[in-house]
């Protein structure tokens, strides 16, 4: 089968590579008609991950077509049209059983932190993932999810994470109705995130960023208030200024490990690797939102040192809430968001790309060249 092949940082490639094959009787395989690159993808195309192997394939986001199952699967046919949550889970652990599959224990025994994720590294499991013809599917009885007949594919793989993360950032930031977000980041879960805020009872949504394309999509699809930081002298006193000179009542994190903004942040995060991440979204969220606030993090980190403010957050009384997002359990809110008009996550999509193409996908979407948002990926193209 043909699939995306991770080569080094900023090296990737489609080739041939031997298809998948059960493994376990609970096992499925999918034949990918939609994927997607996420955000997240490119913390590992740079080199940020650790323990992004040669020859791993990428990609957390996709749907398809239900081609073969294993011996114990009774939820799933050959032949059924699925869209697959980005966790991996068995759905009977300890954290499984309290609805946190993102962090299953069988799939990823040897991590302290995290479950299993498919196409993110062999510290998430090893899992490939689905920029390819082909996926194996584990859990295949708990994880993947029949598309509704009236929901559409594009909507249906943005779920799979982007839209399903950006909407549980909203939940975990306790929105009280009227009250004032901040979400960091313009890009698909922050937009995500935006909107969804909204959907929560926000009285007033600001997005910042510094890309005048991503702050434009924040204005149309997230009737959002922005601020381009770059633009700015300092982001959290023009944020506390917007706020009365108290601050945000919640503030959202949607950008992660390469946040730009401070210089040496990013030289010691995403160049030189000493940090986990650059923290500058996350320290920006924590001065900018208001004492006795809640700072939602959805951003994506390492395992190692990042240089957080955390005596800010303690000193103010701070809520802190994070976790990757327990995709499946947000399907059935979404949905109806989505039938009642409310959302299109698809409108968030600005690029189709050929797997034959995935390089220049990548490349465009890491230099953000082309006013792109979401590049999707479509195998048979």
């Amino acid at each position: 089968m043909k699939a995306m092949t991770y080569r080094g940082p900023y090296k990737v490639r489609a080739e041939s590579k031997p298809e998948p094959k059960i493994e376990h009787p609970n096992d499925a395989i999918v034949r990918v008609e939609l994927a997607a690159i996420c955000g997240s993808d490119l913390h590992l195309y740079h080199g940020m991950m650790p323990d992004t192997r040669v020859g791993h394939t990428f990609g957390h986001e996709f749907i398809g077509r239900v081609e073969q199952v294993g011996g114990s699967v009774q939820n799933l046919k050959v032949g059924d049209r699925v869209m697959v949550p980005f966790n991996i889970y068995c759905g009977s652990c300890y954290f499984c059983a309290r609805g946190l599959f993102s962090n299953c224990h069988n799939v990823n025994p040897n991590a302290t932190a995290i479950g299993g994720i498919y196409g993110y590294s062999h510290s998430t499991g090893g899992y490939d993932g689905g920029q390819a013809e082909l996926v194996r599917v584990p859990f295949a009885d708990v994880g993947p999810g029949i598309i509704p007949d009236d929901i559409p594919d594009e909507d249906a793989l943005l779920l799979t994470d982007a839209f399903s993360t950006g909407y549980f950032g909203a939940q975990l930031a306790d929105i009280a109705e009227g009250d004032t977000a901040v979400v960091f980041g313009a890009g698909p879960v922050g937009l995500a995130a935006a909107r969804s805020c909204w959907l929560m009872g926000a009285g007033r949504v600001i997005v910042v960023d510094h890309l005048d394309y991503r702050l434009r999509k924040a204005q149309e699809f997230a009737l959002a208030e922005t601020v381009a930081f770059s633009q700015v002298g300092d982001i959290v006193r023009e944020l506390k200024n917007m706020t009365g000179g108290l601050g945000a009542d919640v503030a959202v994190d949607a950008v992660g490990a390469e946040a730009d903004g401070h210089v040496m942040q990013h030289v010691t995060s995403a160049k030189l690797k000493l940090q986990g991440g650059s923290p500058v979204a996350l320290n920006w969220a924590i001065d900018s939102v208001r004492k006795g606030g809640t700072v939602s993090v959805m951003g994506a980190y390492g395992p190692m040192f990042s240089a957080v403010r955390f005596g800010d957050a303690m000193n103010k009384g701070l809520t802190l809430r994070m976790n990757q997002a327990p995709v499946k359990r947000q399907w059935p809110r979404l949905f109806e968001h989505i039938r009642a008009g409310h959302l299109r996550p698809s409108e968030l999509i600005t690029h189709r790309i050929p797997l034959d193409h995935i390089a220049e996908g990548y490349h465009i979407f890491s230099s953000k060249l082309d006013d792109i948002i979401k590049p999707v990926i479509v195998p048979a193209a």
